[in-house]
């Protein structure tokens, strides 16, 4: 098996798309913040001290899919065309889905990673003077389209 984000010599190095056609492309993420009882309910009731926890996460997920190449060194500079972040408030947490849309040459699986993981973090960081024990679980690619791969879809997950 090679890996195309070697160079010979084993260096890193970002992989050569110039060749490759755009093509509409989208990725799904999801992730999981755990919250105590507490939090959940500060939440619901938009009580939380720091103010209104899930713009700020929403924002922060949209403005974290942008800026993804700044994070990632090896992730390729794409216009990503839309972004959405959507949040709802469970029993046990904040359950977190992001959807990032592009029309370039390489997927945006990176762009939907990250926007969870900064929209989880966003929310830990807003509610970590309720509760220190909040943690994120479970971000993982659930599904993207386009590309040379084509369509993919995590068993298990609904649409």
């Amino acid at each position: 098996m090679t890996f195309t984000h070697l160079d010979a010599a084993g260096h890193a190095r970002m992989v050569d798309v110039t060749a490759k056609q755009p093509t509409v492309r989208t990725a799904t993420a999801r992730g999981f913040v755990r919250c105590s009882p507490e939090v959940v309910a500060a939440l619901r009731d938009g009580t939380a001290p720091k103010g209104d926890v899930l713009a700020v996460a929403r924002i922060s997920g949209i403005q974290a899919a942008k800026s993804t190449p700044a994070l990632l060194p090896l992730a390729h500079v794409i216009g990503v065309h839309r972004a959405s972040v959507d949040l709802a408030i469970v029993d046990d947490g904040v359950e977190i889905e992001a959807t990032v849309g592009t029309a370039d040459r390489t997927g945006v699986e990176m762009e939907a990673l990250t926007s969870v993981s900064v929209a989880a973090l966003a929310i830990v960081d807003m509610v970590k003077g309720l509760d220190k024990g909040t943690s994120i679980d479970n971000v993982r690619i659930v599904s993207k389209t386009g590309g040379k791969s084509g369509d993919w879809r995590r068993q298990g997950e609904t649409a």
